[in-house]
């Protein structure tokens, strides 16, 4: 399969492990449309990856593909560049479901563009107003370990978008994470808005309470699952 170049992505990320929980996800904007459906991909047994820049989706279960298969980061790092001859125009990120991360940022990614790793983690971005984007989102991400994986990289998407995020603004924004089933804990998209990143923190503030009902109510124990409108009147109701 030859792989071409694909449509140019400038966009912030942040892909995660959460050490604690061993939950994994994701948080990235960009100007482009449709990110969350483009650019990441996930699985509970695999990890975590984003391909952006000029990004080839096919790209994606190439990476996933070594991922699940039990290979590291890296692995799955090496198994992307050499299927793809048009790599240095390419950004990558991976987190292993280990917490073991790979990146590769292109000689040929627009400017700035660039990445940071840690533990557990790499923030990068491209086409972005400066290096202190991805900076902040490092720092923020390190400064609130202790909260829930999804707070955490929100809230550094949004310390990307407030150090400058891309020139030409944001139009798409997304947060995924998944625990240890086979679906999201939550996967959260914003798409053709002004301002996605604020739509998506509005977002997650209404779902973010309904996400048992989601994720553990329906699916595993439907005979007792009540409607949405009484679950919300047990839990929430002022009394």
């Amino acid at each position: 399969m030859e792989l071409r170049l694909g449509v140019e992505r400038h966009t912030f990320t942040i892909l995660a492990r959460c050490r604690g929980t061993g939950a994994i996800g994701i948080g990235i904007a960009t100007y482009s449309l449709g990110v969350g459906g483009y650019c990441p991909a996930i699985s509970s047994t695999g990890g975590v990856l984003s391909s952006q820049a000029f990004a080839d989706p096919r790209l994606r279960p190439i990476g996933m593909k070594r991922l699940e298969a039990g290979g590291s980061a890296g692995e799955a790092l090496e198994a992307m560049q050499s299927a793809d001859s048009y790599i240095e125009f390419r950004q990558i990120g991976i987190v292993d479901i280990r917490g073991n991360v790979a990146v590769h940022t292109g000689s040929k990614a627009r400017s700035w563009a660039g990445h940071k790793t840690g533990d557990g983690w790499v923030a990068m971005g491209n086409v972005l107003a400066g290096s202190q984007v991805v900076d902040s989102m490092a720092e923020n991400f390190e400064s609130t370990n202790g909260l829930a994986l999804e707070d955490r990289l929100l809230s550094s998407v949004e310390a990307g978008r407030d150090a400058g995020g891309q020139p030409e603004g944001q139009r798409s924004a997304a947060l995924i994470v998944y625990h240890d089933e086979s679906y999201p804990w939550m996967d959260l998209r914003v798409d053709a808005h002004e301002e996605p990143v604020a739509e998506l923190r509005r977002v997650y503030s209404i779902y973010s309470p309904m996400t048992s009902y989601y994720y553990d109510l329906r699916p595993k124990d439907p005979h007792n699952t009540p409607t949405q409108q009484e679950w919300m009147q047990e839990h929430f109701s002022k009394g």
